[in-house]
């Protein structure tokens, strides 16, 4: 039998007790699983999940067996998690994960980051995140309110490089000034594959556990900053927001809160400004967001309104004569 048919096939024994290993796991991690791409150094590629890695090895499970690649014969490895336990769209136009694993933030950056848009008014920037391959994107009522040209920018990262892929033809499909949301929908985008992210549930937070958020602070695009929860139920103004150390800064508005699931638990809006406020940043909860969009209807946006689409500047102030 010639030897090198086999020569990443590892001995019955060792693949029986790996086996094991990888039946444990997959009930363990079975809502997500971190799938690599292994590129080979004479150009293969081998996309499946890691099971083990050694110093001079890595052995992965291609689902039907598993194999051994030595590390000599590997030029790189690069992560991507796939969500695989997750319910279908709703009428509500967003997912929502089951018994979902938890990860770094490092490793959830990569994959969510492409689901993160740039938001360009005329009077200027923030962010938001798609929550529908159709599509729709949330952002702030205060990032769009009272324009009529929106462009909403993703950023697809490339083989090589990162790729700016912008939208003109934005459409406002419902908006909240009290809560401070939007609907918007990216038009004629047949051809675009949309990456989305999951809601999660902002009842569940704790004080004290690690949040991060990903957004365009000062129009610098996909910047990451990793807080954690001071207080989940902020009374202000009448309302509740979520409190938390995340850093945030203007063109931070609209964009996503996430939890260590990968998950929006919130949506960035407001922080205290001024010496010593660092720190104090606030956002809206994703249970508001889910509210939001399953009574949509009741906050269309109606163009023909004479207000839509213009901002008008305040009134001269009538001052006293000296």
């Amino acid at each position: 039998m010639n030897n090198k048919n086999y020569k990443f096939h590892i001995p019955i024994i060792r693949r029986t007790i790996l086996f094991g290993i990888v039946l444990i796991n997959f009930f363990a991690t079975s809502a997500q699983s971190v799938i690599s791409t292994i590129e080979l150094i004479h150009g293969g590629l081998v996309k499946a999940e890691i099971i083990s890695k050694k110093t001079d090895r890595v052995f992965v499970d291609l689902g039907f067996t598993i194999i051994e690649i030595p590390k000599e014969a590997i030029l790189q490895i690069s992560d991507n998690i796939e969500v695989e336990d997750v319910e279908k769209y709703n009428e509500d136009l967003y997912i929502i994960q089951k018994n979902a694993a938890t990860h770094p933030v490092k490793d959830l950056v990569g994959n969510l980051g492409e689901a993160v848009a740039l938001i360009k008014t005329p009077t200027g920037i923030g962010s938001g995140f798609v929550i529908h391959p159709d599509g729709y994107v949330i952002t702030n009522d205060h990032v769009i309110a009272g324009e009529h040209k929106i462009t909403v920018t993703i950023y697809e990262q490339g083989k090589q490089e990162l790729k700016k892929i912008q939208w003109e033809n934005v459409r406002i499909v419902a908006t909240n000034s009290n809560i401070d949301l939007a609907l918007l929908k990216i038009e004629n985008n047949d051809s675009y594959n949309f990456k989305t992210v999951p809601i999660g549930s902002s009842d569940n937070l704790k004080q004290g556990q690690t949040i991060f958020s990903i957004g365009n602070p000062l129009g610098l695009e996909r910047s990451v900053s990793k807080g954690i929860v001071s207080l989940r139920n902020r009374l202000i103004g009448g309302r509740l927001f979520i409190q938390s150390t995340a850093q945030i800064s203007p063109g931070n508005s609209g964009g996503p809160l996430f939890n260590l699931y990968g998950e929006v638990i919130g949506i960035t809006n407001m922080k205290v400004m001024g010496s010593g406020a660092e720190g104090l940043a606030f956002a809206i909860p994703a249970n508001e967001l889910k509210s939001f969009l399953k009574n949509r209807d009741a906050f269309a946006f109606d163009p023909r309104s004479p207000n839509s689409g213009y901002l008008y500047n305040e009134p001269p102030q009538i001052t006293k004569a000296k």
